[in-house]
């Protein structure tokens, strides 16, 4: 399983209530669409000013290709532009990983 992990700036101008607001209500409900996607994970920080960051988003695909396709696509490219309305795209890193659950005792 490949996980995509952002950290997540806010525009300027944008509150991070507004910010937050937008990701959760508007933005998830089209990011959810992006083809082969497999779990869509959203944390919005308690205290960004301390953290430097608004929030971390976790995508989950089967392989690198299907990430790969999934941003290609246009779906991926109507993801990405509407990113670009609330996300400071040039801040906060991107991390491409290779998950493995050591533990997972949720349920």
């Amino acid at each position: 399983m490949m996980k995509m992990v952002d950290l997540l700036v806010r525009k300027d101008g944008m509150t991070h209530e507004e910010f937050e607001e937008y990701w959760l209500e508007e933005h998830s409900e089209l990011a959810k669409e992006l083809p082969g996607l497999k779990k869509y994970v959203t944390s919005v920080s308690k205290d960004p000013e301390k953290a430097g960051y608004d929030g971390v988003l976790e995508l989950y695909f089967d392989s690198t290709a299907d990430m790969k396709a999934a941003f290609d696509s246009e779906k991926g490219k109507e993801v990405m532009a509407d990113a670009a309305e609330f996300i400071d795209t040039e801040q906060g890193p991107t991390l491409i990983l290779d998950e493995t659950v050591q533990l997972d005792d949720l349920d």
